[in-house]
């Protein structure tokens, strides 16, 4: 039987720095390695993973939503681990402030743009930055699903979110 799981995550700017988790080792999802912050989101919040993603950045971080620029949603990426079907809302903003409070599920570090992917990040986040890198800021959200290549290669196929009625 699938379970479900849907999550929330942000992807923060300051600079020309992104804010990223070393994750805890103890933790269940990808621990020790790199990532974004954000989590799952709560019962009330399954229709609106913006209120989620905002919350995680002030549970993780501090940051207050007034703190944060064009926040908006870039990636929504579907995967299936084991049993569960994943469903991670991905959000690019800008922080106004580089002070963050640290937080107990890893620790938070301004990375260098072009050091990023210089870290252990779990093969799907690192997709979904190597295509960011490549496609930029766009003003549609992108579908990731995870799969595999014809020689059975890993891969994220990536396809724009469109509303087939407004074409």
């Amino acid at each position: 039987m699938l379970k479900a799981r849907m999550m929330a995550t942000a992807m923060l700017f300051n600079g020309g720095d992104m804010l990223m988790m070393k994750r805890s080792p103890t933790r269940t999802l990808s621990p020790g390695q790199w990532a974004a912050v954000g989590g799952h989101l709560e019962p009330h919040e399954i229709n609106d993973p913006q209120a989620a993603v905002l919350r995680e950045i002030h549970e993780e971080t501090g940051l207050l939503p007034e703190e944060l620029s064009d926040l908006r949603m870039q990636y929504i990426l579907i995967r299936l681990n084991q049993n569960e079907v994943r469903q991670q809302f991905i959000y690019t903003a800008f922080a106004s402030r580089r002070d963050i409070r640290q937080s107990d599920e890893g620790d938070l570090h301004w990375i260098p743009r072009d050091r990023v992917l210089d870290r252990d990040i779990p093969f799907i986040f690192r997709s979904l930055l190597e295509h960011y890198w490549e496609q930029g800021p766009s003003s549609h959200v992108w579908i990731g699903t995870a799969g595999f290549t014809a020689s059975k290669a890993a891969t994220v196929h990536w396809t724009q979110l469109i509303d087939p009625q407004q074409i």
